[in-house]
Parts: structure tokens; C-alpha cells; sequence
């Protein structure tokens, strides 16, 4: 069978998926075989003298198995990159005497999990040559037959599947019709944004005090383990010229608008309250300085247009954001924000900002709930856009080097989008890129270096989660 005959890797990333239940992995020899791809980061913070210090806590394995689950799959954004999240069991303990810890603010936390990323193919290269399996299901091991090194069903035995052999996409690629999505994503990364602020420190579910024993536990209101980590290095150029850092290009695939290139141009929803409107006190006329939506919360705060210099150039995306901010502070009532929200199912939170702006007192134990709902549900419904139309384009584009046979547009230069759109605002990499023009939307494609780790510092695992 040739290569192009194949499975394709995607193909075999959906039997995966759906088959995780009937499928764990050599966690050993992954381990052993895997070129990491990114910046390694260790637990702790450092003084002033570039020292280490590393948290009062750790967490320790608890299977030390040979296999494990099958992990989940998660395509990157903007490059030809797919990860795998492998979960492990771990506990809590103290550094100093391993001591473990079984509760905090109330919750038992001997159930904690850690989710270590391996990077399956990086920047539309295979970046692991092979997997090994085992299978406890003869459907399963029928559906992916054809590239295993078996014919007949084992329950017993180990199989190596040789991802290196598999070509990375179908030759029959559907592409997406991406017409308007960047508008819904842009409405939605916006509002989650100020919802964002808005809970920054918040929770619907702890009590202040409980949420400080957490942060002392390095635990997020959300039950993750949040240790502080920085890099393996203090001095980034001499970590590149002794070896333990290398660099090599990156190439990018963004979807845009013929107004704004991409979602990365939109500021922080704290920076543009600071930028663009005054919050003050209706009682007292107090104006307060550095304003955020932590303050959103106090009561008699009010919100009004600053006076811009006629030095400050308004954007494109300042005025969609000032759209978005205006309907969301209720100054002006143009629809988005409830539409965006009844649209994702989160009816609740905009009944309760109507509320608001028309008088009525909300609770913020109420609020905090709704934004709580409001923030998951927006979360969910950009994954699904990126799931089902962006990632699929994009990894194609990243892995094959050339656009879908269905788009047959030229590229054009920085200077020539530009001059033809002339509201886009090209950063110091996209000036080097390629545009492409398709329906509403625009494509842009271009190189960024990535830096990444040559050798493995072992350290306290991260990111666990109860």
C-alpha cells in the first residue's frame, strides 16, 4: 500500500478520539521517543538574583504504570500543530517532607490528575514516529486494521502504529466555508473578554476565604492545580548559545477580516476601559483612576466616554470594541451582547444586564453565577467554529504548504493588502506574510520564530486538575 493509499492522520486522530475508552498508550515509550517543541518551564518563581524558588508543594505520580489512557487530541489555532493531553494521576505533597495534603477549604483533594501536552505534529511535521497501543476492543481494532502491525485481534499484545507512514491529510480536503466567521468570533473573544474582568478573582462557587487557602495551595478557583513556573534559563541568548534553546521558523495561518487581520489585534478589555471610558462614582463624581471590571461589582459606579485627544487614531478595532463596550455598560443598547449571548444559550446574563441598566438591583453572588455560565458557554461555542471550520483549514494549509484547490485566489504582499484595504494593521512579522482574499474573509500567512527546549529539566509535575 503507498503512502497516499493510506490512513490519513486525521482519520486515524478520530478513531482515537471516539475509541478512547478501548485504547491505552506506552506512556514509557512515549516518553522515551518525544522531541519537545517548546520552551521548557519549571515550578517556582525567582528573587531578584535570578535564584530558583520552588513552591512549598509538589505533586508526585500516583500510577507509575507502563500504560495509560489515551489522551485527548487539540489542534492549535493558527499552525499545522496537533496535541495530545495525557492524563495521569498524582497527589498533593509538601516539598520538604512529602507529606501528602488531603484536604483544602473544604475539599478533598487526594483526586487530582495532571495533563501532560505531547506534541504530535508540529508546524505541519510529524513530530512522534510511533505510538504503541494496546486494544480491548475488536471493533476497534478492526477500524484501524489497515496500519497496525497485526492482522488478527490480541487483546494481549502491543501494537506500533509508524505515524511517519501515514499522510497527514485526505486528498478529497472539504474545504470550509469560513464567510463571517471572524465577525463571531471577534463578538464573542470580546464579550469573553469583559466577563473575563469582570471574574478575575471572582468565584460562583467559593467564598473569599476559601478561595486565599486555595491560592495558598496553588489551587485555581477552578479546582486546578496553578503551581508558578518560569523558564529553565535566566539569560535567554546564553541559554541559545550553549545549546539548551534552539530556534527555527514558524509559519502562521490567520483568519481575518478586510478590516482587522486577525483577533490578536483587539486589546485586553481592562486596557480598553482604561483607554477609551471614564468610570466614576454617580454619588460622588469621583473618577477613578486605572479602571477595571473588578469594579463593575461596587455600587453607584457609572461609565461615560473619556475625551480623547485629537492625537489618539481610532482604529477599526476600537470601534467594534466600543460597539460591544457601549452595549455591554448599557450606554447604548445596539443588540450584540444579548444576541451573542441568547445565541450560545446564556439568556440569563443578558436578562440581568437589562436589568440593570434599567434600574433593578442584581445581587453580585447572581451576577457572578450568570458571567460564570455566560464565559463557559461563549468558550464552548468558539471551540465548535475552531473545531469545525478554522483548525481543519488552517492544519491543511500549515501541513501541505498550499491553499485548498477550492480557493484560487492570488496572494498579495503586506503592502498591497494594505493598500487595498487600508484599515489593517500589519505587526512587524505579517509585513513579510502572504494575504489571500477569499469572499469576506482574508487569509494571512506568515513566518514567526519559535523557540524550544533541547534538553529536559526534570521538575514537580504542572497543571493538575481535581
Amino acid at each position: 500500500m503507498s503512502n497516499n493509499d493510506k490512513m490519513p492522520l486525521l482519520k486515524f486522530i478520530d478513531i482515537l478520539t471516539e475509541n478512547s475508552n478501548n485504547i491505552i498508550i506506552n506512556i514509557k515509550h512515549l516518553q522515551e521517543n518525544y522531541q519537545r517543541t517548546g520552551i521548557q518551564r519549571i515550578q517556582g518563581v525567582r528573587d531578584a538574583n535570578g535564584e530558583l524558588i520552588q513552591p512549598w508543594l509538589r505533586t508526585e505520580y500516583i500510577d507509575n504504570a507502563k500504560y495509560v489512557r489515551m489522551g485527548k487530541f487539540e489542534f492549535n489555532r493558527n499552525t499545522a500543530t496537533i496535541n495530545m493531553l495525557v492524563q495521569r494521576q498524582v497527589k498533593l505533597v509538601k516539598s520538604d517532607d512529602t507529606t501528602p495534603i488531603l484536604e483544602v477549604a473544604g475539599l478533598l483533594v487526594n483526586d487530582l490528575h495532571t495533563f501532560n501536552n505531547y506534541t504530535i505534529v508540529s508546524n505541519g511535521k510529524i513530530n512522534i514516529q510511533s505510538l504503541k497501543i494496546k486494544i480491548s476492543s475488536k471493533k476497534t481494532f478492526e477500524l484501524l486494521k489497515d496500519i497496525l502491525d497485526a492482522v488478527e485481534f490480541d487483546f494481549h499484545r502491543e501494537y506500533t502504529i509508524q505515524l511517519d507512514n501515514l499522510p497527514l491529510v485526505t486528498k478529497d480536503f472539504a474545504c470550509p466555508n469560513i464567510d463571517g466567521l471572524f465577525d463571531e468570533l471577534a463578538k464573542t473573544k470580546v464579550i469573553s473578554s469583559i466577563i473575563a474582568a469582570h471574574l478575575k478573582g471572582e468565584s460562583d462557587i467559593f467564598v473569599e476565604p476559601q478561595l486565599d487557602e486555595l491560592k495558598k495551595h496553588y489551587i485555581s478557583s477552578h479546582v486546578y492545580i496553578n503551581f508558578p513556573t518560569t523558564n529553565t534559563y535566566t539569560s535567554r541568548q546564553q541559554a541559545i548559545t550553549n545549546g539548551t534553546l534552539d530556534c527555527q521558523t514558524s509559519y502562521k495561518i490567520d483568519i481575518g477580516s478586510k478590516d482587522i487581520l486577525n483577533l490578536s489585534k483587539f486589546y485586553s478589555a481592562n486596557k480598553f476601559l482604561d483607554k477609551m471610558y471614564r468610570v466614576y462614582d454617580k454619588k460622588t463624581g469621583e473618577i477613578f483612576t486605572k479602571p477595571n471590571f473588578t469594579m463593575a461589582f461596587q455600587e453607584n459606579l457609572a461609565f461615560r466616554h473619556k475625551l480623547l485627544s485629537s492625537r489618539v487614531k481610532i482604529t477599526k478595532v476600537d470601534e467594534l470594541m466600543k460597539v460591544i463596550f457601549d452595549d455591554f455598560l448599557g450606554i447604548e443598547n445596539y443588540g450584540i451582547v444579548a444576541e451573542t449571548l441568547s445565541k450560545v444559550g446564556a439568556s440569563s446574563l443578558a436578562h440581568l444586564l437589562q436589568d440593570k441598566f434599567s434600574g433593578y438591583s442584581v445581587s453580585k453572588e447572581i451576577m457572578v453565577t450568570a458571567l460564570t455560565d455566560a464565559k463557559t458557554k461563549l468558550e464552548k461555542y468558539t471551540d465548535k467554529i475552531y473545531q469545525e471550520k478554522i483548525s481543519p483549514l488552517v492544519f491543511y494549509i500549515g501541513a501541505t504548504g498550499t491553499l485548498p484547490k477550492e480557493i484560487s485566489v492570488p496572494a498579495m504582499t503586506a503592502t498591497e493588502i494594505v493598500r487595498k484595504y487600508p484599515d489593517l494593521q500589519v505587526s512587524k512579522y505579517e509585513q513579510e506574510g502572504h494575504f489571500f482574499v477569499v469572499s469576506d474573509s482574508i487569509i494571512s500567512i506568515y513566518a514567526q520564530p519559535s523557540c524550544y527546549s533541547t534538553r529536559t529539566i526534570i521538575s514537580a509535575q504542572t497543571c493538575a486538575k481535581k
